[in-house]
């Protein structure tokens, strides 16, 4: 089995967190997005992962290529590199790894994270995951016969046609037929939105009679912008806690603090005069003196002081020193 992961660009939505690091590579809970979702996928799965390829920027760099190389082979994997220099679409990020698309394989996007547990579908051609969603509008949803088979796709639909919503992770049986039909979508310039996408791939293989059923996920958790992956945080490190998962490093050093779970608290970190938590992932090095900090994400070497914190993001070695609430500070920012 292996594992697709298209990463995209930096992701400007978050920024100014994917200035100086790729959007999949942020910690949330104390690992990077696309660190969780790989491993999600492969206990999903419950299969042996032979291969996990990665599509990236060039300019991500050769530390950003390694530390992926790394979450593959922790899974016992070879991790493989393929680029995508230019935004055309997802169904081009897919061709860029065409060595790699052969045999059994998920296709992930790594802005995502899901909470799911089921079998595969052995009987069929792939399988779309779906979540059941309060506003189907506003996504691609699929259309199911009355065999609960996949017959369409239909993005943003303005009348209803389901609630189910396509979260951006596929199965199938054998990748090798997506990488035709998506050849042909090169080859014929089949363009939707400036850009070549998975959809018309599938599109075509559903047209030749290829089996398609939905896997439906218990929870599916969204990394787009700030607000959203606060709040991914906060629900992940419940679920993690729920799941007796140790989430405080034991050499923390509290003085006069309190830590109020859930919380991720990584190594060497000082926590000084301070209140922290609930929902509150701080990473490796991070002092906070003085400080009532929740429902927020901060990451590595970073030093607040003097704060009451909520729905906040912070980035690596940031100086803090204020009254503000709700904040977003990328890395290596010095606000006193």
């Amino acid at each position: 089995m292996k594992i697709i992961v298209p990463m995209a660009g930096r992701g400007s939505r978050l920024r100014p967190h994917t200035l100086t690091i790729p959007k999949p590579l942020i910690p949330v809970a104390g690992k990077p997005i696309v660190h969780r979702l790989v491993e999600d996928i492969a206990g999903v799965l419950n299969q042996k992962i032979d291969e996990v390829a990665f599509i990236i920027h060039e300019s991500f760099g050769q530390k950003v290529e390694e530390d992926l190389i790394a979450i593959a082979e922790k899974l016992g994997a070879k991790g493989k590199i393929y680029y995508q220099n230019e935004a055309l679409g997802t169904g081009h990020a897919i061709m860029c790894a065409k060595d790699s698309l052969s045999g059994p394989a998920v296709i992930a996007y790594a802005d995502t994270l899901i909470r799911a547990d089921f079998d595969l579908d052995k009987t069929a051609d792939s399988v779309i995951w779906v979540k059941q969603v309060d506003q189907p509008e506003s996504f691609g949803v699929i259309h199911l016969n009355n065999k609960n088979e996949i017959v369409e796709l239909v993005e943003k639909p303005k009348e209803f046609v389901s609630d189910l919503a396509v979260i951006g992770i596929y199965y199938f049986k054998e990748i090798s037929v997506l990488r035709e039909e998506l050849q042909l979508v090169l080859d014929n310039n089949i363009i939707h939105g400036g850009e070549y996408q998975i959809n018309d791939g599938i599109k075509q293989m559903m047209a030749k009679g290829m089996k398609f059923v939905p896997g439906k996920v218990d929870e599916w958790m969204d990394c787009g912008n700030k607000d959203v992956t606060v709040e991914t945080n906060s629900r992940m490190l419940g679920f993690l806690h729920n799941d007796g998962e140790h989430l405080v490093d034991y050499d923390v050093k509290l003085e006069n603090s309190t830590i109020i779970p859930p919380c991720y608290i990584g190594k060497n970190v000082i926590l000084t005069d301070a209140v922290v938590g609930p929902n509150v992932s701080l990473g490796d090095g991070t002092h906070v003196f003085n400080t009532i900090i929740k429902n927020s994400l901060v990451q590595t070497h970073t030093h607040i002081k003097n704060a009451h914190l909520d729905n906040a993001m912070i980035g690596n070695h940031v100086s803090f020193d204020g009254d503000f609430t709700s904040i977003s500070i990328g890395d290596y920012s010095v606000l006193e």
